[in-house]
């Protein structure tokens, strides 16, 4: 949509988050701005602001929407993971996600977000409790809550270092194998 299109839909939070996702993934976050939003949307340089009052409101509320995409991706690979190949094809997702999204990645994770942004926290929550609950039944006898901060940060390294060219993204395969290894190296077992 060009700024010379008047905007027309019920929703303008939404499509002012929807525009900022696609200059994220255009251009990341630097030159990312209201008003860059608010020309993509097709809208006043103004209206923005009656939804976001800053850069932060706005990048706080695309967090929201990324991780919840994220947290579904996560579903769609193994809605009740019980086992160490469950948490691999989870951990493969979730660096997918990464090279996919590469400007909303960052964003999550890279920019200053709102903390009290409840969208936010609750869609995070939403991911640490899968986390959590996955290790639980994945790797029994653990502490849970520790084991799944562990994973979470390696997968999580695994994401950067494939996005930022450190290991091999040339491919689905070579990822999936890097990552499967990666995690069954890292919580003790083999594949079967």
């Amino acid at each position: 949509m060009t700024s010379e299109t008047p905007y027309h839909h019920g929703d303008l939070p939404s499509a002012l988050v929807a525009a900022a996702i696609e200059l994220l993934e255009e251009n990341g976050a630097a030159d990312l701005s209201l008003r860059a939003v608010a020309r993509r949307a097709g809208v006043s340089a103004a209206a923005p602001y009656r939804h976001f009052p800053d850069r932060t409101a706005l990048l706080s509320a695309v967090a929201a929407v990324g991780y919840t995409d994220l947290g579904r991706l996560l579903l769609q690979a193994s809605a009740e993971p019980a086992s160490a190949d469950d948490l691999a094809a989870i951990a493969v997702a979730y660096v997918r996600f990464a090279l996919d999204r590469p400007g909303l990645f960052r964003v999550m994770f890279t920019e200053g977000c709102d903390p009290t942004n409840e969208d936010r926290v609750s869609a995070v929550d939403a991911i640490r409790a899968y986390v959590a609950a996955t290790v639980e039944r994945a790797l029994p006898g653990t502490d849970s809550a520790a084991m799944g901060t562990a994973v979470w940060a390696l997968v999580h390294g695994l994401a950067f270092l494939h996005l930022d060219g450190k290991l091999d993204a040339a491919s689905d395969e070579a990822v999936a194998a890097t990552v499967t290894a990666a995690v069954h190296a890292a919580v003790g077992l083999h594949t079967t």
